[in-house]
């Protein structure tokens, strides 16, 4: 129920952040976004064993703090401006508006690209399920070291989100993402293989602070290039890449591991990843040459066609096809 509820607020409030900040201010925006992401997952677990342990609080207090802590991001959501959807007419929520919604993404390389750069790092490059077993082989199965694992990942991508100020004057977005991605795959290929717990460890703070990276940018140019009556569809099926894409990687890792072993699966899995990304840049060079569109001042003109504003924003080649051959399968 709580994946359900989540896969309704998430797109809703992604859709949010053209609303709320100036184009200028979009990648900051996300980068302050990941930043929180990273801050609860390092602190919030912390919080919750400290509170667990304390006389008189265990499981249930615990529990119910957490369920007292949403009157505030109630409160915060309620007091929110009322913001309606972009001018026009949108359509009646609907098959037909997921088919729109979809169309939308295969006529874009740029917005295709992203999701296909993010949807290869994610089912080939994420071999969380292997930790356990990698732990266990290596470092005697110490609980300690298995904590250490997720950690470095989280700290990796802490430091990325607290140091992302260049990011904000990054225009080659796609480029970036693409390089991003590839550090990611090549980060968790050397943790496979790595000696010792230090270069382990090392290797997954890259894999963190490369997914930080990874995750702004592609927020970003969703954000940016997708028209406004689309966003929420949009974003709608970024939250199912992001989402869905881990758990199919988590599952493809442990497939592989049982068939040959936790270490080839995980230096495997990084290996493709950054095949693939060579592959998405010679697939779809809009994406490889897409540049964030410079703020101008004053107010947008008008469009006739929202789409073919909203797709080619930033890039002269930005990829809107006409037809359905030069869509990657």
């Amino acid at each position: 129920m709580q994946s359900g509820i989540g896969a309704v607020d998430a797109p809703a409030r992604r859709a949010l952040m053209t609303a709320l900040l100036p184009a200028a201010g979009l990648t900051a925006g996300m980068a302050l976004q990941r930043l929180t992401f990273q801050v609860t997952i390092i602190a919030g677990p912390a919080l919750a064993g400290v509170i667990a342990a304390a006389p008189h609080l265990g499981l249930s207090g615990c529990y119910l703090i957490d369920t007292a802590s949403f009157a505030a991001a109630l409160y915060g959501t309620g007091r929110l401006p009322p913001m309606p959807p972009a001018a026009g007419h949108p359509q009646r929520p609907g098959l037909a508006a997921v088919a729109a919604g979809v169309s939308c993404i295969r006529r874009s390389r740029v917005v295709a690209g992203a999701f296909l750069a993010d949807l290869s790092a994610t089912f080939f490059g994420l071999p969380v399920s292997l930790f356990p077993a990698i732990n266990a082989a290596r470092f005697g199965g110490d609980p300690r070291t298995l904590g250490l694992f997720t950690a470095a990942v989280g700290v990796g991508g802490l430091v990325t989100a607290v140091l992302s100020g260049p990011l904000t004057r990054v225009s080659r977005q796609g480029l970036a993402m693409l390089v991003a991605v590839s550090v990611w795959g090549a980060a968790f290929a050397a943790f496979a293989v790595a000696p010792g717990l230090w270069l382990t460890l090392l290797s997954l703070a890259v894999a963190g602070a490369a997914d930080t990276v990874t995750v702004v940018f592609r927020g970003t140019i969703v954000q940016t290039v997708t028209p406004g009556e689309f966003l929420g569809r949009v974003t709608a099926a970024d939250y199912v890449v992001g989402a869905g894409g881990s758990e199919l990687g988590s599952l493809e890792a442990g497939v592989v591991g049982s068939l040959t072993s936790p270490v080839i699966s995980a230096f495997s899995g990084g290996v493709l990843t950054v095949l693939g990304a060579v592959a998405i840049a010679a697939a779809l060079p809009a994406f490889r040459r897409y540049r964030a569109a410079a703020p101008v001042p004053g107010p947008a003109p008008a469009s006739a066609d929202p789409l073919d504003e909203g797709l080619l924003a930033g890039a002269d080649d930005a990829g809107v096809v006409a037809g359905d051959d030069d869509v990657p399968g």
